[in-house]
């Protein structure tokens, strides 16, 4: 790991850890219980950081449902033998705390296109705008346990096997925004192309050479 803007790291490599989490990120989205299953186990043994997993099942409800969410946490706390954290650290930020965190981190992954972000959004529903910064970045991407560019590679995997286009081109420009180098993207498109289509990858990767020219 090397310093990319500001304080953050550039995550320039995958070790198999961040490989398997993120294999697992995209087993959770689009996976059956079988695949589920072995992807969990697979984490376990491969001593991926527990705290890492716990990050990504919370993680996985806004990208997959919480369905699949509840199924992938029994399915590691079968496979770890772990039991869940005792207490949940977020009850002490008060709600103005995670608005302020969502907006923050929130902005640091959409950069410059974040102002136009807001206000597409609001003009779909100001509810969702309230719950993409308060929940999906304040109460959910911003916890600390997680580093944010594991964060979004893991989110640009789930958007890449559930077909979700619109969505996986805003975060592999916020993965690079928030110090992911090009080459742990590839790697992470790597991981996930035997979950994909064939024509399906080739649009993913015709979307990521246009996104590196912008």
């Amino acid at each position: 790991m090397t310093k990319g803007n500001g304080s953050a790291p550039t995550l320039v490599a995958l070790d198999e850890p961040t490989r398997e989490l993120i294999r697992l990120a995209a087993w959770i989205a689009v996976g059956t219980e079988a695949q589920l299953r072995s992807s969990v186990k697979r984490a376990a043994e491969t001593r991926v950081e527990p705290m890492w997993v716990e990050e990504i099942l919370l993680q996985s409800y806004l990208f997959a449902g919480f369905p699949r969410a509840l199924n992938a946490a029994r399915e590691w706390r079968k496979a770890s033998g772990l039991p869940a954290p005792a207490t949940n650290g977020d009850l002490s930020i008060t709600p103005d705390e995670l608005r302020a965190r969502g907006e923050e981190t929130c902005a640091e992954v959409y950069g410059p296109l974040y102002a136009r972000l807001r206000v597409n959004i609001r003009a779909l529903h100001p509810v969702l705008d309230s719950w993409m910064v308060v929940e999906g970045y304040g109460k959910v991407l911003s916890r600390p346990a997680l580093d944010l560019q594991r964060r979004e590679l893991c989110i640009v995997a789930v958007c890449a096997v559930s077909g979700q286009e619109r969505q996986l081109h805003s975060h592999l420009l916020g993965a690079l925004n928030v110090g992911a180098s090009p080459e742990a993207i590839d790697a992470t498109l790597d991981v996930i192309e035997a979950m994909c289509p064939a024509d399906g990858m080739a649009r993913i990767r015709k979307l990521w050479k246009r996104v590196q020219k912008k």
